[in-house]
C-alpha cells in the first residue's frame, strides 16, 4: 500500500515539530520545505535528524528536506506554518500584512504542485490566513482547513485537569469562534468523565480558566520571550493530519468555511467539523444559548473585520 505524502511548509519550531509527530506516529512519508536563503541547509538539517532517530523509535517514515516545491509534487497534505512568529508584544493581528503575502507565494506553488491536496493552515492570524490560502488556491473549501480549535481544546482542557487533579482524558470539551482573544469555550459543552463542567468547577473560577484558554498563546509567548508556541500547535496539527490520511472521521473544531452554517456568511470561523479524508466532510450545527451565540457573532464580526483589513493589504 503506498504511502501517504505530507508537505509541511516552514521548518521552524512548529513545522519541525509536527513533521516530529507525524513520523513518530507513521502517517506517511514527510516533505520538510523552507525558502532558500542563508538558512537554505535547514531542513535538510532537521529532516536529516529526525530521519536518524527512526531507528531508536521503530518508525519507517521517509523525511526529506528541501527548498524546491518540485519536490512536494503530488502530496496528500500540505500543512503550511510558513509566516513570521509573534513576539513579545505583538498580537496576531499585527503579523496580517506580512504573513498574507507569504501565505499567497506558499498557496500558488501548492496549487501547481499539489492540485488534490488537503490543505491545513496553521499560520497566524489563522482565520485570516485561511481564507487568503482558500482564495489563492481556488481548492474547494472542504479541503482548504484553519489550525486553531483543536489547539485551543487542548489548552482548556489541560487547564480543566490542572484545577481538578484528573486525568485529561476524562475531559471533554468544545471551542467555536476565531483563533484569538475572542474565542468561546463552551462550558455547555464541557464535561469531566460525563459530569457537567459547572457542577465540579464554580462559575467564577471557570471563567478564569476559560479566559486563560483564551490567553493560552499569549502566556507561552510572554515565558518564552524570543518565540511562540510549538509543541501543542504541531501536536495539534498531526491529529487533524492524522483524521485526514487514516480517514478517522474525527469531530474535532476546526477553522472551517461556512457560508449558511451558523448564520456566518462566508467567512472562515472555529467550528465542530467531521474530518475526514475528504477534509471537511461535515459541519456539525449545535444548538447555542443567548450568551454563546452573542459571543459567538462577537467573534465572528471580529474575524470579518480581519479578513476585510486583509483584502485591503494584499
Amino acid at each position: 500500500m503506498k504511502r501517504a505524502k505530507i508537505t509541511i511548509v516552514g521548518a521552524g519550531n512548529v513545522g519541525a515539530t509536527c513533521a516530529h509527530w507525524c513520523a513518530a506516529a507513521e502517517l506517511g512519508d514527510i516533505v520538510l520545505l523552507d525558502i532558500p536563503g542563508e538558512m537554505a541547509d535547514m531542513p535538510r538539517g532537521k529532516a536529516l535528524d529526525l530521519m536518524e532517530s527512526s531507528p531508536i523509535f521503530g518508525f519507517d517514515s521517509n523525511i526529506i528536506g528541501t527548498n524546491d516545491y518540485a519536490d512536494t509534487a503530488g502530496s496528500d497534505v500540505v500543512v503550511i506554518t510558513a509566516g513570521i512568529p509573534r513576539k513579545p508584544g505583538m498580537s496576531r493581528d499585527d503579523l496580517l500584512a506580512t504573513n498574507a503575502k507569504i501565505m499567497g507565494l506558499v498557496c500558488e506553488q501548492v496549487k501547481a504542485t499539489s492540485p488534490e491536496a488537503v490543505v491545513i493552515v496553521v499560520s497566524n492570524p489563522l482565520d485570516a490566513m485561511v481564507q487568503r490560502a482558500l482564495q489563492v488556491t481556488g481548492f474547494p473549501p472542504a479541503r482548504v482547513i484553519g489550525q486553531a480549535g483543536v489547539l485551543d481544546t487542548a489548552r482548556y482542557r489541560s487547564f480543566l485537569a490542572m484545577e481538578l487533579g484528573v486525568s485529561v482524558e476524562d475531559v471533554s470539551a468544545l471551542l467555536m469562534g476565531g483563533h484569538g482573544d475572542t474565542m468561546v469555550p463552551l462550558a455547555s459543552c464541557t464535561s469531566v468523565g460525563g459530569i457537567p463542567v459547572q457542577q465540579l468547577v464554580p462559575q467564577d473560577r471557570l471563567d478564569e480558566i476559560i479566559d486563560r484558554a483564551r490567553k493560552g498563546g499569549a502566556e507561552i509567548v510572554g515565558l518564552l520571550k524570543t518565540g511562540s508556541a510549538y509543541y501543542a500547535p504541531a501536536g495539534a496539527t498531526a491529529q487533524m493530519v492524522e483524521a485526514i490520511i487514516r480517514d478517522k472521521k474525527r469531530l474535532i473544531p476546526c477553522a472551517a468555511y461556512c457560508d449558511k452554517e451558523y448564520g456566518v456568511g462566508g467567512f472562515y470561523v472555529g467550528v465542530p467539523v467531521v474530518l475526514g479524508t475528504g477534509g471537511v466532510e461535515k459541519i456539525v450545527e449545535i444548538d447555542l444559548n443567548d450568551s454563546e451565540k452573542a459571543a459567538f457573532q462577537k467573534s465572528v464580526d471580529a474575524v470579518k473585520e480581519l479578513v476585510e483589513t486583509m483584502a485591503t493589504l494584499v
